[in-house]
């Protein structure tokens, strides 16, 4: 699969040259040269024109009519699958692939299987509902839904019998996974990468061997290190020799990195390439398909500003080792990511794909072919000479019914003979299980053979006075300039060498149960010949089922008639449940039955169990977050986007911080940021606030944590025990939604506040933040805050520090609905609360001595005692504030369609505490408030189906009752503990109120 030490160019704009390899025998397909009868005819018309005279133009003409021009991008149509049980089909899924496995065994044998289409893993759920799509979202919000239900089943669609069934693979099997790679060796699937519910899944190498009557699944072991876990990634075998893995995100930041293993040398290693030339920038959901004479194409993608690519770029290997990338020629119709792309011979199909923000491609543009053979791009009606700028399309629909098939994203393709099949995906919020077919027409036009036989008819024809693609030399057999400066090339691709394009994973080198397997003898005996042998017998079994009618030409059999509904029609053996595409998610609100538990003497394999326990979510780059009105959510999401930001203080403060099991408390107290960096921090948070509604919309799922006050070691543990923030754990499937309370009574506010804003940075669209009643000034100032700022930066420092990040708590939103059935704040509704648009009225910022009383409600007002005491009753917090009974909850809830308020405000001793008949529920996250409560901690996670898990931790052992014996307390800070006893908390909920100390509380002073 080695070139030339020539021009990537050249080889990416005259691949229909002469190879100096044997022609293997032409397909039986209609010639791609055409000859004039009349020029047959008229043996004058065979004279050499005379240079420098008319005949020059007219046999450049005539020389232009031997090769057919370019056919434009095929037709799709829905594949009338056989489902005969309902296990056996995939269902409606996104995120999965689809690899097309040849053969095994000779046709007539005992032992003979056809080719296969092999679909494994993807999403097969979508905002709560575990069996269908849910209704479509609102226009303008196509391809921005939530995925969920990542799987690791594998089906198999029979091309023979048009039939799907579910394979029951032997061995260890990869996790369940979507976004992952996915590549056929021989008769052999390798799966790699993806992310899962557990987060960005391993780098392993999976291997599905099919070549047996029963499928297995090896792990393959490979030496030192590799591309490491990434999703969003394309592999491919390049030249049936090396396995190439290419850009995607390893959970950081998108890639460029290029990694090959030699599948003829053993044992089996990554080696990370340097390749020459222009390369594609750090990118993923991009496509990927090698050619059959080795060269890669790495098509569209999204790169680190989310922004859609267009170009397509070549990959190919010289004799020499080296590797080199070349921008392919052509103009691309659209830019596109999320999509499709598989090789027929020379001709690259392309199918579907988002562009960011909601929307999809445009239905003209949805299929479009990159002819190689050309150097062009087609798209249904012509080629293309720039770029489309018609219509986009987002959740409505448009244009033909065929169009309409292929517009769709986070779907998979795979080809078998000139056939292109594409399975499943996602429009418009509706997850698809409709298998779609097309022919290409003008594949056997590409295959080697045509392309020699179009030559050399071209070098005999009369009146050619130049062979077609016949390479120039400069006469010492070496490739000569062309007259645009690039360099033709004899011998694009040169063929397979000592038998090197096999590849052999033993039974030593897989991971597998030896005692019942022989183990992998051979990944792949396949060569340039053999897949020849494959492309004529799948020509030969696409002609015999379009004999049959079972699969014809969409443009013979009107494919424009075909269904647009997104659902697959199944033949009467099939047992599908058509009421499933219709189903509703549940919309109650529930608390669960159970709350999940970590004991205080929890640790190692506990801890694990635990993570396995929570919700299971899956990854969608596109989620969102509605901010406020339609017109200011447009405006949000632009400027709010899902990637990470760039380096900044932010890193630091993460990297530094982000540490959910190895934690400690810092030896010495000084704190790790100085004031530059502290302002840094709040100007680029304040913003991101600033362009935020005072009522958030988020959307489910998302885990809720309640007051902190400085115990950064609670929040590391909730980390360590229910996911942490990243997306190396589960932020790209999950929100936080914080209640504020983020400083005061404990020892590590700063740590506290600094990680929150450093997270609200980094992921403003999934991280959340609203305003507690210790968010200010005049209170922070007396129950800790500032004394900490001066301690651990110095005076002049550390007021400077307090007063700016209070500047900045002046700008956090005020309150949170989720699905507009649940309200979260941190304290309550007072007496002055009736409906949510107050809470929306207020402007920020806003500081506590406004005068607002909704503001003093929203955030110092707390529950009655029970749910027996009804009304407003005097708080013991001080004059002026209320408690709210039962009463008010459920009038407040029935006024504005609501279903459940969280707050959080008070501790409780279980860490969470039901109010109002289980419609009010409060929520603590710190545990031990105080180093006296001795309470748990809890956070409740709420999922896509609306159900509430409370997950809890208790205080570490031993059970401590005063700060003297915590094991956060060390010597020298006596000043907190000085504090705590000079303004003791408010008693944990449900204890009686000490008498005579009015005057300590917050409310008072």
């Amino acid at each position: 699969m080695e070139v030339e030490s020539a021009s990537m160019g050249a080889m990416l704009e005259q691949p229909q040259q002469i190879s100096s390899q044997p022609p293997p025998p032409p397909p039986p397909r209609p010639a791609a040269t055409v000859v004039s009868s009349q020029d047959e005819q008229n043996p004058a018309s065979q004279q050499a024109p005379v240079p420098g005279t008319p005949d020059q133009a007219q046999q450049q003409s005539q020389q232009a009519a031997f090769i057919r021009p370019p056919r434009p991008a095929p037709s799709y149509r829905v594949v009338n699958a056989i489902i005969e049980k309902k296990e056996d089909g995939p269902g409606p899924r996104c995120g999965h692939t689809l690899t097309s496995v040849a053969a095994v065994g000779e046709q007539g044998t005992a032992g003979y299987i056809g080719p296969r289409l092999i679909l494994f893993g993807g999403a097969t759920a979508l905002e709560g509902n575990s069996a269908a799509a849910p209704t479509p979202p609102p226009a303008g919000n196509a391809g921005i839904s939530r995925l969920a239900g990542a799987t690791a089943d594998v089906h198999c669609f029979d091309i023979i019998s048009n039939k799907w069934s579910r394979l029951n693979a032997v061995g260890e099997p990869p996790s369940p996974r979507a976004a992952h790679a996915a590549t056929a060796v021989g008769s052999m699937v390798v799966i790699q990468g993806g992310i899962g519910p557990a987060g960005v899944s391993s780098e392993d190498l999976h291997v599905l061997d099919l070549t047996q009557a029963r499928p297995r699944w090896h792990r393959v072991v490979v030496q030192g290190p590799g591309p490491g876990p990434r999703y969003g990634h394309v592999m491919a075998l390049v030249g049936q020799r090396f396995l190439l893995c290419i850009g995607g995100n390893d959970g950081k930041r998108p890639l460029a990195d290029v990694w090959a293993l030699d599948t003829a040398a053993k044992p089996y290693e990554w080696r990370r390439l340097e390749p020459e030339g222009d390369g594609p920038p750090p990118c993923m959901y991009a496509t990927a398909s090698a050619r059959s004479d080795g060269l890669l194409l790495l098509c569209g993608g999204r790169d680190a500003s989310s922004v859609p690519i267009a170009n397509a770029f070549g990959l190919a290997k010289h004799r020499d080792g080296r590797w080199e990338w070349a921008i392919a020629p052509g103009v691309s119709p659209s830019p596109r990511y999320q999509h499709a792309a598989v090789f027929v011979n020379a001709r690259l199909h392309v199918s579907g794909g988002a562009l960011g923000g909601g929307r999809m491609v445009e239905d003209g543009s949805s299929v479009a072919v990159l002819d190689t053979a050309a150097g062009v791009w087609c798209d249904r009606k012509s080629i293309v000479s720039s770029p489309r700028t018609g219509r986009y399309s987002a959740d409505a629909a448009g244009g033909d019914a065929s169009s309409e098939l292929t517009r769709r994203c986070r779907h998979a393709a795979a080809a078998v003979g000139d056939l292109i099949f594409l399975y499943g995906g996602l429009r418009g919020g509706v997850l698809l299980d409709d298998l779609l077919v097309a022919e290409d027409l003008a594949a056997a036009e590409t295959t080697p053979a045509a392309l020699q036989a179009a030559a050399i008819a071209a070098t005999a024809a009369p009146n050619a006075s130049v062979p077609a693609a016949k390479p120039a030399t400069d006469g010492q057999g070496k490739p000569a300039p062309s007259s645009d400066g690039s360099v033709v090339m004899e011998e694009p691709v040169a063929g397979p060498v000592n038998g090197d394009m096999t590849m052999d994973i033993s039974s030593e080198n897989a991971v597998a149960d030896h005692r019942t397997s022989k183990g992998v003898e051979s990944l792949v005996e396949a060569s340039a010949a053999e897949a020849e042998a494959i492309s004529a017998t799948m020509a030969k079994v696409a002609a015999l089922r379009q004999a049959n009618g079972e699969v014809g030409s969409p443009e013979r059999d009107g494919g424009a008639d075909a269904s647009t509904s997104g659902a697959s029609p199944v033949t009467k053996g099939a047992k599908r449940e058509s009421s499933t595409m219709n189903h509703t998610p549940q919309t109650g609100v529930r608390l669960y039955h159970r709350a999940v538990v970590v004991a205080a003497e929890s640790g190692g394999n506990l801890g694990g169990m635990v993570r396995q326990l929570s919700i299971d979510q899956f990854e969608n780059e596109g989620r969102r977050v509605s901010y406020g009105t339609p017109e200011s959510a447009n405006a949000a999401r632009k400027l709010l986007d899902r990637t990470t930001s760039e380096i900044g203080v932010q890193k630091k403060v993460i990297n530094y911080l982000l540490k959910p099991r190895g934690w400690k408390p810092p030896v010495r107290r000084q704190f790790f940021l100085d004031v530059n960096e502290i302002l840094e921090l709040c100007e680029k948070a304040e913003r991101v606030f600033q362009r935020e509604n005072t009522v958030l919309q988020v959307r489910a799922p998302v885990k809720i944590f309640g007051d902190l006050h400085g115990q950064f070691g609670d929040l590391m543990r909730l980390f360590d025990e229910y996911g942490s923030p990243s997306t190396a754990g589960d932020i790209t499937y999950i929100d936080y939604l914080f209640l504020g309370d983020y400083v005061d009574r404990g020892q590590h506010s700063l740590e506290t506040i600094s990680l929150l804003l450093a997270l609200k940075i980094d992921y403003p669209r999934n991280v959340h933040l609203i305003r507690g009643n210790h968010e200010a000034a005049d209170i922070n100032a007396l129950f800790g805050f500032r004394i900490e700022c001066i301690e651990r930066m110095g005076e002049r420092e550390g007021i400077w520090t307090w007063q700016r990040i209070n500047q900045l708590f002046n700008w956090l939103p005020l309150a949170a609905l989720i699905e507009d059935k649940i309200i979260c704040m941190h304290g309550g509704i007072g007496r002055s609360i009736n409906h949510v648009e107050q809470i929306e009225n207020l402007q920020r910022p806003i500081s506590m001595d406004s005068g607002s009383v909704i503001l003093m409600d929203l955030l110092w007002s707390d529950p009655t005692e029970n749910d027996s005491v009804e009304g407003l009753r005097p708080n013991a917090r001080g004059p002026g504030l209320v408690t709210f009974g039962p009463d008010r909850v459920m009038e407040f809830c029935k006024n504005n369609n609501l279903q459940l308020i969280v707050r959080a405000h008070e501790c409780v001793m279980d860490g969470f505490e039901r109010f109002a008949q289980g419609h009010l529920i409060t929520l603590f996250s710190a545990t031990n408030y105080c180093g006296t409560a001795n309470n748990a901690g809890a956070i409740l996670v709420l999922g896509r189906d609306l159900v509430v898990v409370p997950k809890l931790i208790h205080p570490l052992p031993p059970a401590v009752t005063s700060p003297e014996s915590s094991p956060e307390h060390q010597l020298e800070d006596t000043w907190m503990h000085e504090l705590n006893v000079q303004r003791p908390p408010t008693p944990t909920r449900g204890r009686p109120h000490p008498a005579g100390n009015e005057r300590s509380v917050a409310a008072w002073i």
